[in-house]
């Protein structure tokens, strides 16, 4: 188990650094800087000490050692275009907004994945199985920036029963939880049916049945537990990138998450903001996948991280 969890954090680490390293050179890529639209408005004084400021005019190897040595730290750097806000406290402030409708979607998405895949699963072949592959295909076609539009429809405008924009209560969430939750449910249905028509047919099974066991208690008991292997899988990324807020949808309803700073990031060219907020997802989304391979072990026994075990 230590030279596990050793061998991860060094991938952990590795990954990280890699990701740092292709987001800093694509960014510089890009012919110009964060101030290159005002260069007409600003004297070229003004310009070269704002430059100075943010080390925009030392050669790029050096910015980037520079960078690499404020992240170690943990400091991710001031924000361009905010003089009195850094990288981390936006991070600090909008993460609370993003994770908490990110936690109502993954818990909308899992409840009713996982029951709406088991009853499509016991019911093969049914009008009850055809209507949960019908809503699980208009889950994964339709995306989430098509679908908020149509819960404000609804649901704000014709039916005011929620309100929209900002995030002042719970009640402001519930539209932007339903519109990220529809595409993992239907994702997280279709997997469970898939998976629990597996496991049904398994010997296991048929010999519960034959013991006389009643079909709720083995489907609770043997099915899902089962079954959810290609579910925790998947929950990984789908985790990683609800608790980090997604970017459209938070924009939509003018929730103040993250997924609003990186796109005025991007929008104002404001490097510390781009890189702050992508080294955060990603080190969420590794640290998730880490704990992910670790609940392998609660599903499923058979499952050891020990040479011995394997």
């Amino acid at each position: 188990m230590s030279r596990y969890l050793l061998k991860r954090i060094l991938m952990m680490v590795l990954t990280l650094w890699i990701i740092v390293t292709l987001t800093f050179s694509l960014m510089h890529m890009i012919p110009g800087d964060p101030f290159a639209s005002e260069s007409d408005q600003l004297p070229e004084q003004i310009l070269l000490n704002l430059r100075a400021k943010y080390n925009l005019d030392e050669p790029l190897p050096m910015q980037y050692l520079l960078y690499l040595k404020s992240l170690v730290m943990l400091d991710l750097g001031p924000s361009i275009k905010s003089e009195t806000r850094g990288v981390n406290d936006m991070i600090k402030d909008g993460f609370g907004a993003s994770a908490m409708i990110g936690l109502q979607a993954i818990a909308v998405a899992l409840f009713f994945g996982l029951i709406f895949g088991t009853i499509a699963a016991l019911n093969r072949n049914t009008w009850i199985d055809y209507a949960a592959m019908v809503m699980a295909v208009l889950g994964i076609a339709v995306p989430s920036f098509i679908m908020a539009p149509l819960l404000i429809n609804y649901l704000a405008i014709k039916w005011p029963l929620f309100p929209v924009a900002t995030l002042t209560s719970w009640k402001h969430s519930v539209l932007p939880s339903l519109a990220l939750a529809f595409g993992p449910l239907a994702i997280i249905t279709r997997y469970m049916r898939t998976s629990m028509i597996d496991v049904m047919n398994q010997n296991y099974i048929r010999t519960a049945e034959a013991k006389g066991i009643p079909t709720f208690l083995i489907v609770i008991k043997h099915g899902i537990r089962n079954a959810i292997l290609p579910i925790v899988t998947f929950m990984g990324p789908l985790i990683a990138g609800l608790l980090t807020g997604t970017f459209v949808v938070e924009k939509i309803f003018a929730v103040p998450g993250i997924g609003k700073y990186f796109v005025d990031g991007i929008f104002n060219r404001d490097y510390p903001v781009i890189l702050g907020t992508t080294v955060f997802y990603s080190a969420i989304l590794v640290l998730i996948i880490f704990l992910i391979d670790l609940a392998y072990m609660l599903v499923d026994p058979r499952i050891k991280l020990s040479s011995k075990g394997r």
